[in-house]
């Protein structure tokens, strides 16, 4: 006799919540019992030869506190999150068949290695009904004035056709979960090491109360955002919205409620232009896929960059000949992080003062950033290296204009070098 029991397996990925994730909803409603699946290093796009060592532990150490606190709010709703380090594909296969999975879920998202994946298990499970849906993105493509193929090459025309349109609000999470099937109901060790910035729903829920409610610190985002250092002086909320524990449309209409309550200046426009820089290279990145990685960028023109290891080395330990290289690159490698306009300064350097492959640079960046984006920061990079959504073609800075600018006094460069060397 045919059972009639539905059950769901659902695949977190880059959306490591409960708030705003309407797949995960869905598949929730349409199912008697359910299994949450979340694979370790699942999200690491490695890019070959251009790799050297592993993730920074801060990276790892975010991303294990965040899978652990999506695994919390789970258990409160009598459910859990089964987290493995086995081959995503085979194990979800086994899963299938183990359980007699009729159900599978998986935020959309735009990465190359991302579809592939969803593809191949849509192609080994063709019994199974698949859903997925936009969490990731601030528009689904059907929310788009255009044809994915007729994406603005730059940035400006894509924000005047959108930045008008409206924005879905973010559906609340469930307050009952379908059954959990009893695979591994012990809970997973907490981190060893304990960080200043946590990982998780909860606490990109705080950060951005706190800087949009707790302060008025979005009035002044504008003029402060380029600041090098200081945890107070831009949103910091990429944290979050890089593995999920956002979503960009909680941030938005956050934002929306804030100018409703407060006021709205230019400053609260800024935040969410930015939110829109993001949402531009999402859906760059679903246009040209693979192109995202090519020496030669989507122009497919190839710069007069070569690799080399010593400058390379150099620059990743911030050892170059520029103080504020320097001080940018060590506050990344203690810290995983860097400001918006430090990244900008060393990538910079990267391709046009040391003359190297642009690719090492954003490699690298995709090992040591928290707040690592794959559409954003290789999207980033082919901007600065000219083979990307530049209009100008090339993005150079002059350091030395940019350091009496940001760092004037020195007090940055101090900190981070521990040297009076200005």
């Amino acid at each position: 006799m045919k059972s009639n029991i539905k059950t769901g397996l659902y695949w977190f990925r880059h959306d490591l919540r409960l708030t705003d994730n309407p797949t995960f909803n869905k598949l929730c409603e349409q199912v008697d019992r359910l299994i949450c699946v979340y694979f370790q290093d699942q999200n690491k796009q490695h890019q070959g030869e251009l790799y050297e060592g592993n993730t920074s532990k801060r990276k790892d150490i975010f991303e294990q506190q965040s899978v652990l606190a999506l695994d919390k709010a789970l258990r409160q709703k009598k459910q859990y999150l089964l987290i493995l380090d086995t081959p995503p594909d085979s194990t979800l296969r086994g899963l299938v068949e183990q359980h007699k999975v009729t159900h599978i879920g998986a935020d959309l998202h735009h990465g190359v290695y991302e579809i592939k994946a969803f593809h191949a298990l849509q192609n080994a499970c063709p019994q199974v009904k698949f859903i997925s849906g936009s969490g990731h993105t601030l528009f689904s493509i059907n929310d788009l004035p255009f044809e994915l193929k007729n994406l603005p090459e730059t940035f400006t025309p894509f924000r005047k056709q959108v930045e008008d349109r409206a924005i879905s609000a973010p559906v609340a999470a469930l307050s009952q979960l379908p059954n959990a099937i009893e695979l591994s109901l012990e809970a997973p060790p907490e981190p060893a090491i304990s960080t200043e910035i946590q990982g998780g729903e909860t606490a990109g829920k705080k950060q951005l109360e706190s800087y949009l409610f707790g302060t008025d610190l979005i009035k002044q985002y504008k003029q402060t955002r380029n600041a090098l250092d200081d945890w107070h002086n831009s949103s910091k909320l990429s944290l979050w919205l890089a593995n999920g524990c956002l979503s960009p449309r909680t941030v938005y209409h956050s934002i929306k409620q804030y100018e409703a309550e407060r006021g709205a200046n230019e400053s609260t426009y800024w935040l969410y232009f930015e939110l829109l820089w993001r949402e531009y290279f999402q859906w760059y990145l679903a246009k040209h896929q693979d192109k995202l990685f090519h020496f030669s960028g989507v122009k497919q023109v190839a710069p007069s960059t070569h690799f080399n290891q010593y400058k390379y080395t150099r620059w990743c330990e911030g050892m170059t000949e520029y103080t504020i290289v320097n001080a940018c690159m060590r506050q990344l490698n203690q810290t995983g992080y860097m400001s918006n306009r430090g990244r900008q300064l060393v990538a910079s350097c990267f391709v046009h003062e040391l003359g190297l492959d642009w690719r090492y640079g954003a490699a690298y960046f995709e090992q040591q950033l928290i707040d690592y984006d794959v559409a954003s920061n290789w999207g980033n990079w082919q901007y600065l290296a000219g083979v990307g959504a530049d209009p100008r073609g090339h993005r150079r800075f002059d350091l030395a204009k940019q350091t009496a600018t940001y760092d004037p006094d020195g007090v940055f460069r101090k900190k981070w070098l521990l040297s009076d060397e200005h």
